[in-house]
This record gives structure tokens, C-alpha cells and sequence, in this order.
């Protein structure tokens, strides 16, 4: 007789449903061959911590979702062809006029595809929001001085978002074939046209022809769905993998160190809230594109090259070229002896435009050379802390705020009944002197909240409440700090100017004295954190 106990049946409450066994069959076949649990359980582990400006890359992200997915259903009906027909479609101001087949279908899409028109309008909206939160997200990298070290490379790779962010917002703002986007080729043609000797050839080449050309829309179509969306989702790629090797920043706060990350983990927590916040920003951008008109290509009618139209601007995004151009004078072109023409008019603000953003994308090295700091940094700084970075992006804000108001220098005019004139005038002062003055007012705004800082730190807050003393004395009873209060306020880096000294073999370089120069133009003006000791000595 057998002693085997036989194990009871499962009970049909116990028993895990068909859907359930499916499920673990298919992940076990799933892992048996790729080995996938063990990445997931290592990503699922991975902490994020919370505060409300890390969503402006998530907005971001989910911006370009939604720009996938409706930039998927506009490819099913448009017609990248440059070929001439005559508008025969239900929008009457426009019949019978000749047109491209691009501007045809674009129109089809808008008038006769159900939900074309709401869909075009999700595209552009959430294509600026997608511009928008790149920016806003690299200015609180930078303000909080996220970018150093170990995330110099990650900050090259978002600025390069950025850049490949307005490529393919310009590219697909052109392939309508309507007079706006046709005015915006033509400022592209004459910037190319303006570079020394090769300008023609290459403006040539992209056109198919001389200006406007055959070929250049299903050119645009090419780049802006297949190579400049490849490149994005990769820089992506990127850009996530790198966040998640370096670790994500975080703001001080109690048992929060450069060794570790306090948040919540990706899954469930994170995941659920990241799902959820991205059928807002869905939802928002629909409803936006619900009751917003935007890029009403039906007003402006097809591209013809004969008539200027005033009152053309391109997307905010792009505004800030469009302004430099409109900034420069337009006498400044010079012959030169072998005949050729330089355009200076148009190559000083393209060269301007391309070191301002070589700035902006070397900054974090820059830094990192004069300070000589080559320590991690994973916690988040506060602004006030270092008056002359924060003073520098003011700059840099103003100089671009500068150009891109620029950009509607016409409209300025026409609306506030001034003349262009003292328009430009105004606007070519506020680009050279106006980052000067930001650049002053921010850094000794960050000099005196810190002097605050320092003060409250040491006295605590003042309540308000008036006391006389036995002697006859009035004093304000002040409110003391708990010690988080008061380490937040103290706790941070504190820079010295670097001393110049002698090489190995006894010279100082140039370098060396450049290095220092700008060590002290950085750290010279400074408040001393507040000491241990003064703390001490003000509780007794």
C-alpha cells in the first residue's frame, strides 16, 4: 500500500482563470528566451523622486507621443507632390484656383476627412507644447545646475532634442505649400544663399532647382517622417538610459544625499502616475486644438514667390532666427576682389545664432573647467546659490527673448501705432544691452537672497511680535529655525576664486591666467555660508 499523500484538488475559488495561466505561460516562454525579468525587475527598482518641475520632460515625451500618433494619421492622406492642379474641393473662397497637390491635400485633410481638421490642429499644438517643455526643461537643468557632472553628456544629447525639436517642427510647417510656409522657405533659401562661395550650389541641391523648385516638398516629407524622427526617438533613447545609469537629481531635503534617491520606484507607483499624467497632457492638448484655430492654411491661400507678404512669422520656436535677421541692417553687403558677394547682413546673425547655441550646448564643460570640480553631483542646487550661472541664464533668456521679439517687429509696429524704425531701434538696444542689465540685476537679486538667507539662518524668522523688556527695552521676538530649515538654507558649495600657480616647470601659462580670471569673475562676489560655529554662538 502506498504512503504518497495525494495533494487535494485546488478549489474552483483558489484555481487561477485561463487568462491567468495563459498569462504566466506566455511570460515564462517570453523569459525562458530573452531573459527579460531579470531587466525588468532591475528597471522596476529604479526610484524617481517627486517635485512638480521633473514633469516638464515627461511633458515633453508625451507631447512627442501624441505628435507620432497624429502625425501618423496625416501621412494616410497627404500627398507630398508639387504638381499643379485646380482646387475643386468644398471650400468655395478657393475654387478653381491652381495649387499644388500638397496644399490640395492639406486642404482635403481639413475639410473633407472626418476628424482631419481636429487632427491637424492636435499635430501643430502638440508640437509647440513638445518645443515648450524641451526649453522649459533645459532651463531647470540649468538653473539648478543639473547638467554637471556625471550629466554633461545628457546635456548635450537634450540640447540636441532641442535642436532636432525645431527641425522637424520647421520642416513639417512647410509641407503645406501655403504663402506662410512658403515665406519661411524662401527666409531658409536666402540665409543658405548667403554662405561664401558654396551658398548657391547648395541652396541648388535642396530645392531641385532655383527657388521655389519641383523637388523640395517630398524632400521636407522625407525628412520630417523617416530621418529627423528616427534621429529624435533615438536621442530619446538616450537620453533615457543615460538619466537612469546617472541616477535622476533631487532637491534637498532630510535623508536625501548625493549616495542616494528618495522617491518612489517605477513600478507600480511611478508607472501609474507617469500613465496617468500622460492622458492629461493628451486630454489637454485636444481640447486645446477643440477650441483653438491654428495655422488656418485655407486664409492664406497656395505659395506664390511674386507678392511680400507682411505680417509673416514663423512659429515661436523659429522666431528668434527670423528676429536676428530682421535686427542686422541690410547695407552690409561687400564684393570682394574676386567677385564674390558677402552678405553680411545675413552671415553675421547666422554665425551669432550658431555660437549662441554652441554656448548653451559647451556650457556645462565650460563650468566645470573653471571651477575644477570634478565631484558627483546628484543633489539639485537652488538658483540663489550661484548668482553667476543663474545671472548668465537671465542673459541668455533676455538675449533670445531679444530676438524672438524681433520677429514680430511689424506687427509691433502696426498694432501699438509706432514706426518700424525706432521698432527695430528699440529692440537692436534691448539685444545688446538688455542681457547686460539681466545679467547685473539677477546676480545681485541672488547675492541678496542670499544675504537673507544667511540672516534667517542665524536669527530666524521675524514674528512680528514686539516685547518690552524689564529694563525698558523693545526688542521683535524672532521665530528660530528647525534644523532642516536652517541646513537647507546653509547647506550648499561654496566656490573660492582658484590661485594662479606655477607649472611643473615654474611658467604660468596663459590658460592658467584666463582660468583664474574667470574664477574670480565668478566666485569673487560671494556670502559665506553660515559656520557651524556662528550657529553655536547665536543659541548662546
Amino acid at each position: 500500500m502506498s504512503t504518497t499523500a495525494t495533494p487535494p484538488a485546488p478549489s474552483a475559488a483558489t484555481a487561477p482563470g485561463r487568462g491567468m495561466r495563459f498569462t504566466g505561460w506566455a511570460a515564462n516562454y517570453v523569459d525562458e528566451r530573452t531573459s527579460a525579468s531579470t531587466a525588468v525587475k532591475a528597471l522596476g527598482r529604479k526610484i524617481f523622486p517627486d517635485h512638480w518641475s521633473f514633469m516638464l520632460g515627461e511633458v515633453a515625451l508625451y507631447s512627442f507621443i501624441v505628435i507620432l500618433l497624429s502625425g501618423t494619421f496625416l501621412t494616410f492622406f497627404f500627398d507630398p507632390s508639387m504638381t499643379e492642379v485646380e482646387y475643386s474641393g468644398s471650400y468655395v473662397p478657393l475654387q478653381g484656383i491652381p495649387m499644388s497637390v500638397a496644399y490640395h491635400s492639406a486642404l482635403d485633410i481639413s475639410f473633407e476627412i472626418r476628424g482631419g481638421l481636429l487632427m491637424r490642429q492636435v499635430h501643430h499644438w502638440a508640437a509647440l507644447l513638445f518645443v515648450a517643455a524641451i526649453g522649459l526643461h533645459m532651463l531647470r537643468v540649468f538653473f539648478t545646475g543639473a547638467f554637471r557632472k556625471p550629466r554633461e553628456f545628457n546635456w548635450v544629447v537634450g540640447f540636441l532634442l532641442f535642436v532636432m525639436a525645431m527641425a522637424l517642427g520647421f520642416t513639417g510647417y512647410s509641407l503645406p505649400d501655403d504663402l506662410l510656409s512658403g515665406n519661411g522657405l524662401r527666409i531658409i533659401d536666402g540665409m543658405i544663399k548667403a554662405v561664401p562661395v558654396a551658398g548657391a550650389w547648395i541652396s541648388y541641391l535642396l530645392f531641385g532647382d532655383e527657388f521655389p523648385g519641383t523637388d523640395i516638398i517630398p524632400r521636407l516629407y522625407v525628412l520630417h517622417i523617416m530621418l529627423l524622427p528616427a534621429i529624435t526617438i533615438a536621442l530619446i533613447g538616450i537620453h533615457l538610459v543615460l538619466m537612469i545609469v546617472n541616477k535622476h537629481t533631487q532637491f534637498a531635503a532630510p535623508g536625501r544625499t548625493n549616495d542616494n534617491v528618495v522617491g518612489s520606484p517605477i513600478l507600480p507607483g511611478f508607472a501609474a502616475k507617469a500613465g496617468g499624467f500622460f492622458f492629461i497632457v493628451f486630454g489637454v492638448i485636444v481640447l486645446i486644438a477643440s477650441f483653438f484655430t491654428i495655422n488656418p492654411i485655407w486664409n492664406y491661400g497656395p505659395y506664390d514667390p511674386s507678392p511680400v507678404s507682411a505680417g509673416t512669422q514663423p512659429d515661436w520656436y523659429i522666431g528668434f532666427a527670423d528676429g536676428a535677421l530682421r535686427l542686422i541692417p541690410s547695407n552690409l553687403d561687400v564684393v570682394d576682389p574676386f567677385g564674390y558677394t558677402w552678405a553680411f547682413g545675413v552671415l553675421i546673425p547666422l554665425v551669432g545664432l550658431l555660437v549662441f547655441m554652441a554656448v548653451v550646448a559647451l556650457y556645462p564643460f565650460f563650468e566645470a573647467w573653471v571651477t575644477g570640480d570634478r565631484r558627483e553631483h546628484h543633489i539639485a542646487e537652488r538658483p540663489r546659490n550661484a548668482p553667476v550661472r543663474t545671472a548668465i541664464g537671465a542673459a541668455g533668456v533676455t538675449f533670445y527673448a531679444a530676438l524672438w521679439a524681433a520677429a514680430s517687429s511689424d506687427l509691433i509696429a502696426t498694432h501699438f501705432r509706432l514706426s518700424i524704425e525706432g521698432v527695430i531701434l528699440a529692440l537692436q538696444l534691448a539685444t545688446v544691452f538688455g542681457p547686460l542689465v539681466a545679467f547685473f540685476i539677477t546676480k545681485r537679486v541672488c547675492l541678496a537672497l542670499q544675504r537673507k538667507d544667511r540672516e534667517i539662518a542665524l536669527h530666524g524668522f521675524e514674528s512680528g511680535r514686539v516685547v518690552r523688556l524689564p529694563g525698558g527695552e523693545y526688542i521683535e521676538v524672532h521665530e528660530q529655525l528647525d534644523d532642516f530649515e536652517r541646513w537647507r538654507l546653509v547647506s550648499f558649495d561654496e566656490y573660492q576664486p582658484l590661485m594662479i600657480r606655477p607649472n611643473d616647470n615654474g611658467k604660468i601659462t596663459v590658460t592658467q591666467r584666463v582660468r583664474a580670471g574667470l574664477s574670480r569673475w565668478f566666485f569673487e562676489d560671494r556670502i559665506a555660508p553660515v559656520t557651524t560655529n556662528e550657529i553655536e554662538s547665536q543659541k548662546h
